[in-house]
């Protein structure tokens, strides 16, 4: 009977199932492969989503813990504990106590089975809701796996950088920014190849050296901020202007410049003024200052107030270029301490049809400037005509009878009138640049530009034949 059995067992077809049990299929391998049995993890399935979910898992009774740890301290060779003194001499020996059988712990490699892919969208959210760091910092130190995912130069858009150990002795705070500096230094031009938005808060020292390294290896570079930073070098930031062609956001609180260069650039910058609820003490400024370019495509906020406290103290000014900086009048450029200003570029480019534009006060202008201008820009200003006329009749009264100095004067798209082109130009002789075009108030074959002293002249002897406009 029991060989007729076996015979019947044996023509079961090979790998079959017993009776009662389903086969396994494709998705219950991935569960084990996921949650494998006494790994002390479970699954959760919803719609959307697969979650591996900590379970609480049956935990070993106290008496066990300490019978596994007292067995363990009495197989030590230099034990101090030994097995005559664990048990009294008068009580038999009791027979060993059988070792608990080890429980199946959560498998150590489940971290790099987890697709990449996933790793970063994880992470992601994690760096949308706090940031990058501490988080992806500490998640490097996981396994390998979790290292390639943290070093993306994706999950790197936003960073803030404070050294450790700001706020305490200058000693101590500039060693933690050295320290800093050289991780910086590392791992700076693989990870931050893709920052967008850079915050450095309680920089000391090495203000300078960050900066530098941030122009080396951030390309993509739109908003700096420098919070309570010393060293603030304006060499510094005109090199990441240069570096990085689409900062377009620059915010500096609280800090004080370094030793002051004699070239001030920030372009196409997104000035942001914040109102401030008391008067604001002004700070060192610019004594060496020569150059200051705040120019840019666009409408920004630059106002008079801004200007002053970057100029308050920078008497030798010689290049002031304002282009796009529509808030600025005269009036405050007349309070500047410079004196003998070169270069002054106040042009408005295809502005003048959306902001109302001031119509008075460039007298005040050439009046303090007329004896050191060499080049003036009021391209797209809208000042009256007769204002017009009173500014350029400046150049012809310098004082002690020496001829002007201007060699560039660009009016276009102003309302200046055919008198006033010729009084500036028979009191300049050394003109050579003159752009008269989109002038409303000039005949038609005039609107254009002239270069060269020669062409300027022709320019002058049209003006004195042509008939009168009758505009």
């Amino acid at each position: 009977m029991a060989t007729g059995v076996a015979r019947r067992a044996r023509r079961r077809v090979r790998g079959a199932p017993p009776a009662g049990v389903r086969a396994r299929s494709a998705e219950d391998w991935w569960w084990d492969r996921l949650a494998p049995s006494g790994s002390g993890y479970h699954l959760l399935q919803s719609d959307s989503m697969l979650l591996v979910l900590p379970g609480s898992g049956p935990a070993r009774a106290r008496a066990h813990r300490r019978a596994a740890r007292r067995a363990q301290r009495l197989r030590l060779p230099g034990s101090r504990v030994t097995a005559a003194k664990a048990r009294p001499k008068s009580a038999p020996a009791p027979a060993p106590a059988p070792a608990p059988a080890p429980q199946q712990g959560p498998d150590p490699g489940w971290g790099d089975r987890i697709p990449l892919e996933i790793l970063l969208q994880i992470f992601g959210l994690l760096v949308a809701a706090d940031g990058p760091m501490p988080f992806l910092g500490r998640a490097a130190r996981v396994c390998r796996r979790w290292r390639e995912a943290a070093s993306q130069p994706t999950l790197w858009h936003t960073v803030t950088l404070s050294p450790p150990l700001a706020g305490r002795p200058t000693k101590g705070g500039a060693k933690a920014e050295k320290k800093l500096l050289a991780s910086l230094e590392r791992f700076m031009p693989n990870r931050f190849s893709q920052l967008q938005k850079l915050t450095l808060i309680h920089w000391k020292s090495q203000v300078h050296a960050v900066l530098k390294l941030v122009s080396e290896s951030c390309p993509r570079l739109t908003f700096l901020k420098l919070s309570d930073c010393h060293g603030v070098a304006p060499n510094s930031l005109t090199v990441l202007a240069r570096a990085c062609p689409q900062l377009h956001s620059l915010d500096i609180q609280h800090s004080t410049p370094g030793p002051c260069s004699q070239v001030l650039r920030l372009l196409n910058l997104v000035w942001l003024p914040k109102p401030s609820g008391r008067a604001a003490t002004p700070g060192p400024g610019f004594p060496s200052l020569e150059e200051l370019c705040l120019a840019g495509p666009t409408c920004n906020s630059v106002s008079d107030e801004a200007l002053g406290r970057l100029l308050h103290s920078s008497p030798n000014l010689r290049l002031l270029d304002l282009r796009g900086c529509a808030r600025i009048t005269p009036a405050g450029l007349c309070d500047l301490p410079c004196r003998e200003l070169e270069q002054l570029y106040l042009g408005l480019y295809g502005m003048s049809d959306r902001l109302t534009l001031a119509k008075e006060g460039s007298p005040l202008l050439t009046q303090k400037w007329a004896h050191t201008l060499r080049e003036l820009d009021l391209s797209g200003q809208g000042f009256s005509e007769k204002d017009l006329e009173q500014a350029l009749a400046a150049f012809s009264g310098t004082p002690g009878g020496l001829q002007p100095a201007l060699c560039s004067l660009n009016l276009r798209g102003t309302r200046v009138t055919p008198s006033t082109v010729s009084s500036v130009i028979s009191s300049c002789p050394g003109l050579q640049f003159l752009n008269l075009e989109s002038c409303r108030c000039l005949p038609r074959g005039l609107k254009r530009a002239y270069r060269g002293p020669e062409d300027v002249q022709r320019c002058l002897e049209q003006l004195l034949t042509s008939p009168p406009s009758p505009s």
